[in-house]
């Protein structure tokens, strides 16, 4: 299947000009909102042509949660940098309203896609969770456990910041860091991630697991096209 990958958008109409007949999978990393230099207008329309465009092509798009957007998602939990309290009320109903469209994860066999990315330790912790034992399913993914788990009340290590950005342990699938997933990258995936502003594109290959960090929309129109 041909792959899209759109990373970081904060706001940003840059999606609008891809062909959506080009691809059999559109997959937005999430961080629709919040932005210092995109006008609230702008960030609110994009967001719901976004909500549209999933609306439009249900078994084509996918979109998931990043940590800019599970703190209007989720208010007043999992609060992060660039919150913009008059956009409250409006944010959190229109991502509320939606919810059901929304996701925290999207695999494709060994390719795995979440907003920040998934590091052995975390998972490891992860998989201790006595919920689990009551909702995994004998195939599930390791997608699927995540968008279960995210359905329950019992999300908050999936939004968890780790220490490296000001938190507390390893960070979860919308706040790990680059330096985390570098050192710690979830064996036997590949994963492609945003989350982590960098200037170019980079790959992290190991053969048997790799990470590619997308979030280059600040400096490039980039992206990321993929078989799998």
């Amino acid at each position: 299947m041909k792959h899209l990958i759109i990373g970081d958008l904060h706001g940003k109409d840059c999606w609008k000009g891809i062909n959506i007949d080009a691809y059999d999978k559109i997959v937005f990393l999430g961080d629709y909102v919040d932005h210092w230099t995109v006008p609230d207008l702008q960030i609110a329309q994009n967001l719901r042509e976004i909500i549209q465009l999933k609306k439009d092509h249900p078994g084509k798009v996918e979109l998931l949660i990043g940590n800019h957007d599970a703190q209007y998602l989720y208010y007043p939990h999992y609060r992060s940098s660039g919150f913009r309290p008059g956009m409250k009320l409006m944010l959190t109903k229109l991502f509320n309203d939606n919810k059901d469209l929304f996701k925290v994860a999207y695999q494709r066999g060994s390719h795995l896609f979440t907003h920040a990315g998934v590091t052995n330790s975390w998972y490891a912790e992860f998989l201790e969770l006595p919920l689990l034992r009551k909702i995994k399913g004998e195939d599930d993914t390791v997608a699927d456990m995540l968008n279960k788990v995210e359905q329950t009340s019992q999300r908050d290590l999936l939004h968890r910041a780790g220490s490296i950005r000001g938190g507390y342990g390893h960070g979860g699938i919308t706040w790990a860091d680059r330096t985390e997933m570098k050192a710690d990258m979830l064996d036997g995936y590949h994963q492609v991630v945003g989350h982590t502003v960098t200037p170019k594109v980079e790959v992290v290959d190991y053969s048997d697991k790799s990470v590619t960090f997308i979030d280059v929309l600040d400096t490039i129109i980039y992206f990321h096209e993929m078989d799998c």
